[in-house]
């Protein structure tokens, strides 16, 4: 009889201990990431900014990405986002190199930082131009202490910085983004993942080695439907289309502990923002369920 009642106790921990593995792995298994809207897919004629924030927050997205543009016309805007509960996660901000090593970061950018102070925006850093050699660069290259600079005063505003691989631009290649935050080596320094450009430079069969790679200095992401293996005109589609398998880069990103914002691109998608957000928003949810199997 004692041997029963011990057993059955054993069981009854064995089962309790099953379920809180289960029950641990099924809450490790969620996908929390906010998801935003950029700009490219909202801003679009006839309708007002009140109105592309009113369309954004009516489907459930969590904030936007915004483009710099006069102080003055980005702290109305700022306010009136931040009024309905979004929140701007980043704002797209161009800079030049030359092949020398000489870096143009955009002179507002000090007033800018602090005008966004305190509201945790992330400052997209699009490098143009044609720069030195990623492999060559060093800390001690000016290149290098110039964004570190900006890196601090992003600090000092309780911001961040992170690249913006662009297509045609130096920092178009993803890996290479990441290798020059790595040169920088500041907390405030990072990259960003665009789908879109990854795959436009060829580089889509390297995705899992480049986030591994970036893991610790990924701050955002950028996703769209896509299709493998296309050309620009088909690297951008609502969320619901393309062939790419945007479940499988969720669980990726979810594996390497990428819990930070990931945002929706919608740039040269001809249709209104309701017919682009709306579809896009769905998929979103379906995917979430998807990646968390």
């Amino acid at each position: 009889m004692t041997i029963d009642v011990n057993r059955r106790q054993f069981l009854i921990a064995g089962i309790g201990a099953a379920l809180a593995i289960r029950s641990t792995r099924a809450q490790d298994a969620k996908v929390t990431n906010p998801f935003y809207a950029m700009d490219t897919s909202f801003a679009r004629p006839g309708l007002t900014t009140d109105q592309q924030f009113d369309l954004v927050k009516d489907l459930g997205y969590a904030g936007v990405a915004w483009t710099q543009e006069p102080l003055e016309k980005l702290s109305a805007n700022l306010q009136k986002i931040e009024q309905r509960g979004l929140k701007m996660f980043t704002i797209y901000c161009g800079a030049n190199v030359t092949p020398t090593g000489e870096l143009k970061l955009p002179p507002e950018l000090p007033k800018l930082m602090t005008l966004l102070k305190g509201h945790g925006t992330v400052i997209w850093l699009h490098i143009g131009g044609k720069g030195p050699d990623f492999a060559k660069l060093t800390p001690q290259d000016p290149l290098v202490t110039s964004l570190r600079s900006a890196a601090d005063m992003a600090k000092q505003n309780d911001l961040r910085i992170a690249i913006y691989p662009h297509f045609g631009e130096w920092t178009a290649h993803f890996g290479d983004a990441t290798q020059l935050a790595k040169v920088v080596d500041h907390d405030r320094f990072g990259v960003t993942f665009n789908l879109c450009h990854t795959l436009a430079v060829g580089d889509e069969a390297k995705i899992p080695a480049l986030l591994d790679s970036a893991k610790d200095k990924l701050f955002t992401a950028t996703i769209c439907g896509a299709d493998t293996g296309a050309q620009w005109g088909r690297l951008i589609q609502t969320l619901d289309k393309g062939t790419f398998d945007n479940a499988a880069l969720l669980r990726k990103l979810h594996q390497i502990g990428f819990a930070g914002p990931i945002g929706f691109q919608g740039f040269g998608i001809n249709a209104d923002a309701r017919s682009i957000l709306t579809p896009t928003m769905n998929a979103w949810k379906k995917l979430i369920s998807q990646a968390e199997r």
